[in-house]
């Protein structure tokens, strides 16, 4: 694989089986860490020059990577020239200048930064690009070991390291001053999620931000107080802006009218957008949006032998043998099927159950992927318009018309651009698969998974449009799962081998001779079904699996996966906001928590008084229940209260005492006059 240059990403050349190289954009934080070179403390680097921010900085790489006896270290630079959103505003990365010349392929470097020639002081942003000798200072499209892009503090001249705040603040004021010419982007970026648990289950429309990751140790440079923030997986229509959304420990959104620590929408997407060469299209501080409008996606899930809960939380249990509609939408022409087949008891026969083993999605004209069980245990495979692919670079891809993220051997994540999203698992023999649907899908789904309504009485509707009542009987459910398998001229698998062929392309697609074992026919023998109990308890997908595959196993995956689709549900509760409220002038709050329940309470600065409510709570209804109090000149109440009652309270003790003074006789003490 060769890594070429792109504005803001990396352009992996990478080989497909039949049809040469085909270039792939990849953001460079989504690039295997084995494929780049790394800034040691990367903060440091950032901040070079700052007060206390000085000596050596150093950059590791992997040898193997890059086969050679010498390299070269270089610099390249990022700059933005034009009007914005003209046809002649562009994004250009330019070789500046070389740090080090034919040193030894170690794997390190390191260095005393000086400040650079006047020259290139106009480039902020830039990466280290690290190539062989042999090649000449800026050569393009080598083969080349690439930093994350960063801001250039450590070669920056004297005028910084002098003053960085004052030279910081002159870049900002700058920058404002040429944001208050370009149009306003935020109004069309979606509002955030209101919770943490919201954001990271929500995996169709936003994605783990690498800079601010939880699973990572929460390394939250630019938001100290953060433990998490997203970003949205699909850049606005029309200026290609990215929305990101930050979380405390507590689950709570972070705002930047609240925090510094707020989420910051970007007017150029951060992973950029299709076809990236053009701002704001390049991957690159902005109001945090609040979650007042926020709605969470509808969930779906099948799992286990293989056990289906509809949008509209329908329960239905289909073991058919064959390829099957999961989802079809003829809003955005989305379609989602997967291949059901049986597991081999651990007696030598064929259980009466089946499990997914292949799912494929495709949208409009987008690219179609496959995602199904590898010959090597507990491994996924995918596919990418019938072609195997390789993530042993790279954990990320964008393609047509989707995001394709591979966390693991064992998870997929699909992001279409309508906003649905698919997450492919491995959940013990089986797949387990979870579809999230945005609002706009509404009325317009139908398949084993129903239709998205709000309605479960016409979740098992046919093709016809007939609709089976709730309490159908088993048998009826079989034969509504039968009646959605796919349909040869329509089948979005690949048939790679003669097993696949054999069984799926010259046999009916829904297998008739199959016997599946029904629900109302499961049995269990009483060391079985004490043993199932215990493991399952409650849980009837549980039992049904243990029963139809004879696996505690097998039943435990069923469980664990139906729990982990609960876990979601709850998570995706609907929750109100009642929207960011102010603090007073001349006074602060207390509450940075905005939804139902919260209160947040109000406070004035020295010299100043509260003229309102000293509080005000998130009602039911989204709204506050009191708006924002001023704070007037003069003393607190507070203030002139404690002088109050301060005064009575002396002369209430005096008195007392003058009285019981008196009564023993003791006037002659005091010298008091009346």
């Amino acid at each position: 694989m060769k890594l070429a240059l792109l504005p803001w990403v990396l352009l992996l050349l990478e080989t497909v089986p039949g049809s040469g190289p085909r270039p792939i954009a990849v953001h460079p934080y989504k690039v295997s860490e084995t494929e780049k070179s790394q800034l040691v403390n990367e903060t440091r680097w950032q901040y070079y020059g700052t007060p206390g921010t000085t000596g050596n900085l150093s950059l590791t790489w992997n040898t193997s990577r890059l086969p050679t006896q010498a390299v070269t270290i270089e610099l390249w630079g990022y700059e933005e020239t034009g009007k914005p959103y003209s046809e002649n505003w562009t994004a250009e990365w330019s070789y500046l200048y070389t740090l080090a010349t034919n040193i030894p392929n170690s794997g390190f470097f390191t260095f005393t930064p000086k400040p650079a020639s006047p020259d290139y002081q106009r480039w902020k942003v830039g990466a280290l690009r690290i190539v062989d000798s042999k090649n000449y200072p800026g050569k393009k499209d080598v083969l080349a070991l690439w930093t994350n892009d960063h801001a250039l503090a450590w070669h920056l001249g004297d005028d910084f390291r002098e003053d960085s705040v004052a030279w910081a603040r002159a870049q900002c004021l700058a920058w404002e001053a040429l944001e208050d010419q370009l149009p306003n982007f935020l109004k069309e970026l979606p509002d955030c999620p209101c919770t943490l648990a919201q954001a990271r289950a929500d995996s169709g429309r936003y994605f783990t931000d690498y800079g601010c990751d939880i699973e990572h140790g929460s390394v939250c440079t630019y938001h100290p107080g953060a433990v998490h923030c997203v970003r949205s997986v699909q850049a606005s229509p029309q200026y290609a802006s990215g929305q990101q959304c930050c979380y405390t420990a507590a689950g709570t959104q972070l705002l930047t009218a609240d925090s510094t620590s707020g989420s910051t929408p970007d007017r150029g997407h951060d992973w950029g957008s299709p076809p990236y060469r053009t701002p704001p299209r390049v991957p690159s501080m902005r109001p945090s949006s609040d979650c007042r409008n926020y709605r969470p996606p509808h969930l779906a899930s099948v799992f286990g032998d293989p056990h289906f809960v509809t949008f509209d939380g329908t329960n239905l249990t289909f073991n058919g043998r064959g390829e099957y509609v999961l989802l079809e939408a003829v809003l955005t022409d989305l379609r989602v099927q997967a291949r059901a087949q049986p597991r081999m008891m651990t007696n030598g026969s064929q259980a009466r159950g089946t499990g997914l083993t292949a799912v494929a999605v495709q949208e409009g004209n987008s690219d179609v992927v496959e995602v199904r069980l590898a010959k090597r245990s507990g491994v996924l495979e995918v596919l990418l318009n019938q072609e195997v692919l390789s993530f042993a670079e790279q954990s990320w891809m964008d393609l047509k018309g989707l995001f394709l993220s591979v966390a693991a051997e064992d998870k997929v994540s699909i992001m279409l651009s309508s906003g649905a999203g698919l997450e492919v698992s491995i959940q013990g023999p089986f797949l387990s698969v979870a579809i999230l649907l945005p609002d706009k899908f509404l009325t317009h789904t139908r398949g084993l998974l129903g239709t998205l309504n709000n309605d479960p009485t016409d979740d098992f509707t046919l093709r016809s449009g007939q609709v089976l009542p709730l309490n159908a009987s088993a048998q009826e459910l079989f034969q509504f799962g039968a009646d959605w398998a796919v349909h040869n001229t329509s089948s979005l698998f690949t048939y790679d081998s003669w097993f696949l062929i054999n069984n799926f392309v010259y046999q009916p697609k829904h297998d008739p001779t199959f016997e599946p074992l029904f629900p109302d026919k499961s049995t269990l023998s009483p060391s079985q079904a004490e043993e199932a109990a215990k493991l399952c308890g409650n849980d009837h997908f549980c039992k049904f699996d243990v029963a139809a595959t004879g696996s505690l196993s097998v039943g435990n995956a069923t469980l664990v996966a139906h729990q982990l689709h609960q876990q979601r549900m709850q998570s995706l509760q609907p929750v109100m906001s009642c929207g960011w409220l102010a603090p007073p002038a001349n006074g602060h709050k207390e509450g940075l928590r905005y939804l139902v329940g919260s209160t947040v309470h109000f406070h004035c600065n020295s010299g100043f008084s509260l003229a309102g409510a000293e509080t005000s709570t998130c009602q039911a209804d989204g709204t506050w229940s009191t708006p924002t109090p001023e704070c007037q000149l003069g003393r607190s109440y507070t203030v002139l209260l404690s002088i109050i009652f301060g005064g009575l309270a002396v002369v209430l003790l005096v008195s007392i005492i003058y009285v019981l003074l008196r009564r023993k006789g003791n006037m002659n003490m005091w010298s008091l006059q009346p």
